[in-house]
Parts: C-alpha cells; sequence; structure tokens
C-alpha cells in the first residue's frame, strides 16, 4: 500500500480560495455502496439523516497560530504554533534563515517575547514572556493552509471557525463541521437528530507529506484527543434506539476509533497517533460526512477505509467532473460505511 494508490488529479481552479456565501450553501455528494452516486446540498441532510440518529462533532476552537517576529540578531522569522503546552508555552515550527538556538531570545512586538527552550526535532518549543493565547488574539494570524494562496482576512476569523468550536488548541479546522449553520442545526434537532462532542486538536503536520516512517509504522503525528463519557452515553443511547452514529469529519472518526482501541467505545483523553488506513476494522461510525482531501494524504486513506478505495476514488472522479470545490472551503462528502465483519447496529 503506497500513497500512490491514493492519488487523483486535480485542476488547481478547483481548489476553493474562499468560503461558501453561506455556511450551508456547499454541494454535497452522497457515496451509498446501495445506490449511485447522488449530487445533492448540505441543507439535504435533514432528508439523510431521521429520528434517533446521532452527529458526532469536534468542538475544538482553531487558534490564530502563525505569527512574525524577529530574532535578537534583526532577521525575521515567521512561527506556526503546533501545540500548546502550557499557558506559557507551545511547540511551534519555525521558519528562518537560520534556525535559533537554545535560549536564543525571540521577538513578536507589543511587547511579547519567547525564549527557545529546546528543539525536538523539526520542531521547538518556546516559554513566552505572557499567556500564549492572549498572544496569539493580539498578534496572530488565522492558520489559512497552504494550498490557500491569499493571505488570512479578518472574515477567515469567522469562517475557519466551527459553530462548535468551544476549546482552544487547533491550527486547522475540522472543516466538515465548517457547514454546519444555526439554521441547519436547529432544523436537524427539530427532526429528533442528536449531537454530542468531543475534541480533537488539530496539529499542522495533517497538512505534512506522508513520510516513510510513518507508512512503515502505521503511526501519524500525535495529536491531542478528549472523548468524554457523555460521548460514550450518546452513541450507546442512539445504538439502543436504532439510530446511527454520523462522524462529522476525520478528526473525529480518529477520537472516536482512538476511544474504542480496546474493542468498546470508553472515555479517553491523551494523544492519538492513529494512523487510518484501508484494512482497518471501525468500531463506532455508521456514516461520514467529510470534505475532500488532499490527494495521497492520510484523510483520503482514512475516507479510503471507510468508504472502499474504489468506491471513494470513483467518487472524487466525479466530484472533480462535476466541479465540486476542493479542501477546506469547499464541499463534503456523505459516505455510509462499506461492510465490514462489524455489524450496524452491533454494540461499538
Amino acid at each position: 500500500m503506497e500513497p500512490a494508490d491514493f492519488d487523483y488529479d486535480l485542476p488547481e481552479e478547483l481548489i476553493a480560495q474562499q468560503p461558501p456565501a453561506e455556511r450551508s450553501a456547499g454541494r454535497l455528494l452522497v457515496v451509498d455502496p446501495g445506490a449511485a452516486l447522488a449530487d445533492r446540498g448540505i441543507r439535504d441532510l435533514d432528508g439523510l439523516l431521521t429520528a434517533g440518529d446521532l452527529l458526532v462533532v469536534n468542538e475544538s476552537r482553531v487558534i490564530p497560530a502563525r505569527v512574525h517576529g524577529r530574532k535578537a540578531s534583526g532577521g525575521r522569522i515567521e512561527m506556526l504554533v503546533e501545540r500548546l503546552l502550557g499557558a506559557r508555552e507551545a511547540l511551534v515550527q519555525l521558519r528562518a534563515s537560520h534556525a535559533p538556538l537554545p535560549q536564543a531570545t525571540l521577538d513578536f512586538g507589543a511587547g511579547y517575547t519567547a525564549q527557545v527552550i529546546e528543539r525536538r526535532g523539526p520542531f521547538h518549543v518556546l516559554h513566552f514572556s505572557a499567556d500564549v493565547t492572549v498572544m496569539l488574539d493580539v498578534l496572530g494570524h488565522v492558520p489559512l493552509p497552504p494550498y490557500i494562496r491569499r493571505s488570512d482576512e479578518a472574515a477567515d476569523r469567522d469562517r475557519y471557525q466551527t459553530l462548535f468550536a468551544r476549546w482552544p488548541g487547533s491550527v486547522a479546522a475540522p472543516t466538515a463541521g465548517l457547514h454546519f449553520d444555526a439554521a441547519l442545526i436547529e432544523r436537524l434537532r427539530s427532526r429528533g437528530v442528536g449531537f454530542t462532542r468531543l475534541t480533537l486538536h488539530v496539529g499542522a503536520g495533517t497538512f505534512a507529506p506522508l513520510r516513510a516512517e510513518q507508512l512503515a509504522t502505521g503511526r501519524l503525528h500525535p495529536e491531542s484527543v478528549e472523548v468524554g463519557a457523555d460521548v460514550v452515553a450518546a452513541v450507546a443511547a442512539a445504538r439502543a434506539g436504532g439510530g446511527r452514529v454520523i462522524a462529522v469529519g476525520t478528526t473525529v472518526m480518529r477520537a472516536l476509533e482512538t476511544a474504542a482501541g480496546s474493542g468498546a467505545l470508553a472515555p479517553y483523553a491523551g494523544e492519538t497517533d492513529l494512523f487510518i488506513r484501508p484494512g482497518h476494522e471501525f468500531r463506532v461510525a455508521d456514516a461520514l460526512i467529510t470534505n475532500f482531501h488532499l490527494p495521497r494524504s492520510s484523510l483520503l486513506m482514512l475516507v479510503c477505509a471507510f468508504g472502499g478505495t474504489q468506491r471513494v476514488l470513483a467518487a472524487y472522479r466525479h466530484a472533480v467532473a462535476a466541479r465540486y470545490r476542493f479542501f477546506s472551503y469547499g464541499d463534503a462528502m456523505f459516505v455510509d460505511r462499506q461492510a465490514t465483519s462489524t455489524r450496524r447496529g452491533a454494540p461499538p
């Protein structure tokens, strides 16, 4: 199994550079193993879901993680926070002509500085002169993905954030959740569709090309995750009532499968480096709502594992031909799980 097995041709003009005019205005490609591909809209979700179904969403909040500064020598640096380690400490990527050494001081302006504590592989650990989240709110830029070829704008602070966002920590949005606006959420609730929330903080590694060691070990970059007892109870209740469990995004899928790693879904708080590839036996979700993902990426491999590689890649070819919008600000898919040895409706 190689990344090249998960490739497809994508015209650059299909990569969405701006969000749609309204959150729920996007298109939705329905991928069902028992039916032909169906071109629908996000607003058709209330017709795809029924009373008793459960949507599991990610309530991680994107932080304005990109900040510009200078070294003591005057050289420019660009910092991208990978993960918050404490109120005044963070794991970061630093872009500079020469990497700063431990104990070096970095100046970000407005009275905010940081000291380099150590280097950890491609990252640095920094200790800041003030609370990191406060500094980022003052100086930070929205960390738009590299395929969005423009600078962040004021509107991105709202639109690159889901309505479910609560706990700061992600440097990339859980993009499937971007499609839900207040009207759609209320309409789904009124039909008896339930919601439950977990947290997975997305790291910048989500955009990095797959490395040889990741393919060899079957493990990805670690990300922080928390699945509470309330999520476990909500899933059990949906199962007991005959409802489906729908993961809103690949981040939710990874969190659920991590929490079900022992065979049964249970509360979990810690890190996950779970790499979901074809052959993985899914234990929790019956369906997945997800945006379109980069070729040769771990996220596309996850979707293929869930929906069937040939079926998902055929859906991608259809989406290209039908001029869907791709990636973070793009359109979405509704994917039913391919048949596996874990029977739908069975306890997770």
